[in-house]
């Protein structure tokens, strides 16, 4: 490492701590909490800051030092890659498991990505269990503060003990007035000021990497991730995403959105009916429960796609222990959403335009999905959405789902090699904070449905089927003429068989290829041991009338 990038990771450490510092003086003025309270926030945000500071300081070094003279693209740059993404991984979870809270959530947020690398996403997807719950006197103090009445006034009974903890609030049982059972949602107390510095710091420390390292660049995660979480903190929006999202599956059986108490429901206190049931990656509770595994699968994905391609209004978090399966008499069993914290309302333009890269990627319209990478912003890495999406390669003739032919892999893994973290930070950089959302969100409905053990060509004909359906007008059923809405409907099922029969008449091609594939390669088997074994035996006839001869000749001469 050079003296000047020597300077400039010493450069980093001081401003950085400067930055925590200042951010907290220049909230010391605040009226909502006391001299003491203010003195106890600033000491532990300098701490916290300090070790993040030390933390990412380590890390760029470790990187800066384990690559310095490696040729790029090598095997041996690849493995050293490798080693360094493990030890910064290592390195990251202990300072989210330190510090807690705001970092906590950091490190789920950076795992749920799919564009994270494997030694990473490995080891922080750990920190989605590991959340430690508060005193129950301190939350009982936010609850008495925020609701404006003492505990007995308000409800009957309530559990001291939490039924789950998160990174930003935790969640107790209790029995209102009215003999209503409801989960109570109480945010950390003081956790708006310590998000206030972490976020600081986090986009400080993100410019500044970027600065060291320009092919690194990483403003985009850190300015995605802070709009998620201070969205997070206000239990007002949680509230009001999940009225919308009941109302937007209202007609939906399968799905259950737990009521919202508003008068029990503030920017710090969520109040909401409870609900039973088991995560829905719980394989063991559905068999014993005589429940299918691949129907709550279907189920789960067709939500999503919905959400996705209809209304433009997605769900941000769906790890397993924000769905819950819940045991139902009417159709065996109902999907329950929890945790509507995070939403992104999708662009309407992005949203259509999304829809049609969809149908691009089925039929593989090639120039379609170059098109629709115009609009995306990253032309020069459209030919990877059909990769990213449904497993195939840009030029596949393997059939969908199925993933790819030893051939395309090998091409493909070639291709790869040449791509740089430049490219990479690039097209993350480029891309609208929609397909990011949608992305992430991608990323977790997959890991939830290959645990529940369904194929991946489930997935992609449901989003094809919701992309169908989204590309139509929008239409309401009480308002709009019966005609109208019945010809649109049959217009989208049309389109959706033909899309099938295509699929079905490209797979049966592509079945036909592979067999004649194969039938060609055993005749040339065949022709090539049937030749070989001409040979050997006229070779053998030879040696016998060559040995035929000598005994001839050896006969006659004596």
């Amino acid at each position: 490492m050079t003296i000047f990038s020597f300077r400039r990771v010493a450069t980093l450490c001081v401003l950085t701590a400067g930055t925590g510092l200042a951010f907290q003086a220049s909230n010391s003025n605040s009226n909502s909490l006391d001299v003491e309270e203010k003195f106890r926030t600033t000491i532990h945000g300098f701490r916290r800051s300090s070790r993040a500071i030390s933390t990412i300081s380590l890390i760029v070094l470790d990187y800066k030092y384990s690559l310095y003279g490696v040729v790029a693209n090598s095997e041996e740059y690849r493995l050293k890659l490798s080693e360094v993404h493990l030890r910064s991984a290592k390195r990251l979870l202990k300072l989210c498991q330190v510090n807690k809270g705001f970092y906590v959530k950091a490190g789920q947020f950076a795992a749920s990505l799919r564009q994270t690398p494997n030694e990473y996403s490995s080891i922080l997807s750990s920190l989605q269990d590991q959340a430690v719950p508060c005193p129950f006197k301190d939350i009982k103090d936010v609850i008495i503060s925020n609701l404006g009445s003492d505990i007995s006034t308000m409800f009957l009974s309530l559990d001291e003990q939490p039924i789950a903890a998160a990174s930003i609030a935790q969640v107790h049982r209790a029995i209102l007035k009215s003999n209503q059972e409801v989960a109570i949602k109480v945010q950390y107390p003081g956790l708006m000021q310590h998000v206030k510095i972490d976020t600081t710091v986090m986009s400080f420390l993100s410019r500044t990497i970027s600065w060291l390292f320009p092919d690194y660049r990483f403003e985009w995660l850190a300015s995605e991730f802070e709009k998620t979480i201070l969205l997070e903190l206000d239990f007002l929006q949680e509230a009001r995403n999940a009225e919308r999202t009941a109302e937007n599956f209202k007609n939906n059986n399968l799905v259950k959105i737990p009521r919202v108490y508003w008068e029990f429901t503030t920017r710090q206190v969520l109040t909401m009916e409870f609900c039973e049931g088991h995560k829905v990656d719980d394989i063991e509770f559905m068999k014993q429960s005589g429940i299918d595994p691949s129907k709550v699968a279907k189920a789960l994905v067709e939500v999503f796609a919905e959400m996705v391609f209809v209304h433009g209004f997605l769900h941000g978090d769906p790890h397993p222990g924000n769905i819950l399966v819940s045991l139902d008499n009417l159709n065996g069993f109902t999907l329950v959403l929890l945790d509507h914290g995070i939403y992104k309302q999708l662009d309407e333009e992005f949203r259509l335009h999304y829809c049609q890269l969809w149908k691009a990627m089925i039929t593989l319209d090639t120039n379609k999905i170059l098109q629709l990478g115009e609009w995306f912003g990253v032309p020069k890495y459209s030919k990877y959405f059909p990769l990213i999406f449904t497993g195939r390669s840009f030029d596949s003739t393997s059939a969908l789902g199925m993933g790819m032919s030893y051939e395309e892999r090998r091409n493909l893994k070639q291709e790869l090699k040449l791509l740089k973290m430049e490219d990479i930070s690039s097209f993350m950089e480029s891309l609208p904070s929609d397909f990011l959302a949608v992305l992430r969100t991608d990323g977790l409905l997959r890991s939830i449905t290959r645990k529940l053990g369904v194929p991946q060509r489930l997935r992609i004909l449901t989003y094809a089927k919701f992309a169908l359906h989204g590309s139509s007008p929008k239409l309401n059923p009480a308002t709009d003429p019966i005609v109208k809405v019945a010809y649109f409907r049959l217009k989208t099922s049309l389109s959706y068989l033909h899309l099938r029969l295509f699929l079905v008449g490209a797979e049966a091609l592509s079945s036909f290829q592979k067999f004649m594939n194969f039938t060609c390669s055993l005749c040339r088997r065949y022709y090539h041991a049937m030749k070989s074994m001409h040979r050997c035996f006229h070779s053998r006839r030879y040696l016998r009338l060559l040995a035929f001869g000598r005994t001839y000749n050896t006969c006659f001469s004596t």
